[in-house]
C-alpha cells in the first residue's frame, strides 16, 4: 500500500516531537546496556578500548565499532562470533560494522547470520 493512500491517522509524523526523541534516546540507551551487560567481559574489555553504539532503523539493529588501531581492530575482528552471539539475542537481523582507524581500511559489515561463514578466517 502507498504511504500516500493511508488515512493521515496511520502515517508516521513528518516531525517527531521532543516526547519521541526522548523515548528513542531512551530506547538506544536501553539497548547499548542490554547489549554490553550480555556480552562476556572479554567482548566488554574489547568495546570499552573502542567507541562503539547501536543504531536502530526500519531494516535492522546495527552495532557500529570505531577500532582505535589495528591491533584492536583484529581482536575485535577475532571475537565476531561472541560479539554476533550478543547481539542475535536481541534481533536475528543485527548487523555489526566494524570500523578500522580513518585511512587504515573501510568498514567491514556483515549480518550477525552471515558469521558462520566467516568463522575460519579469523
Amino acid at each position: 500500500m502507498a504511504l500516500s493512500s493511508l488515512p493521515s491517522d496511520d502515517r508516521a509524523p513528518v516531525q517527531l516531537s521532543k516526547d519521541d526523541k526522548t523515548m528513542h534516546r531512551q530506547l538506544k540507551e536501553a539497548l547499548s546496556k542490554s547489549f554490553y551487560e550480555a556480552c562476556s567481559g572479554v567482548v566488554q574489555a574489547l568495546l570499552l578500548a573502542c567507541e562503539w553504539h547501536l543504531t536502530t532503523d526500519a531494516d535492522a539493529l546495527t552495532l557500529v565499532i570505531a577500532c582505535p588501531n589495528m591491533t584492536i581492530n583484529w581482536r575485535v575482528l577475532s571475537n565476531l562470533s561472541a560479539i554476533g552471539n550478543s547481539l542475535e539475542r536481541f534481533t536475528p537481523n543485527a548487523k555489526i560494522c566494524i570500523c578500522p582507524p580513518l585511512d587504515m581500511g573501510i568498514p567491514f559489515e556483515l549480518r550477525v547470520d552471515e558469521i558462520s561463514m566467516y568463522r575460519n578466517l579469523f
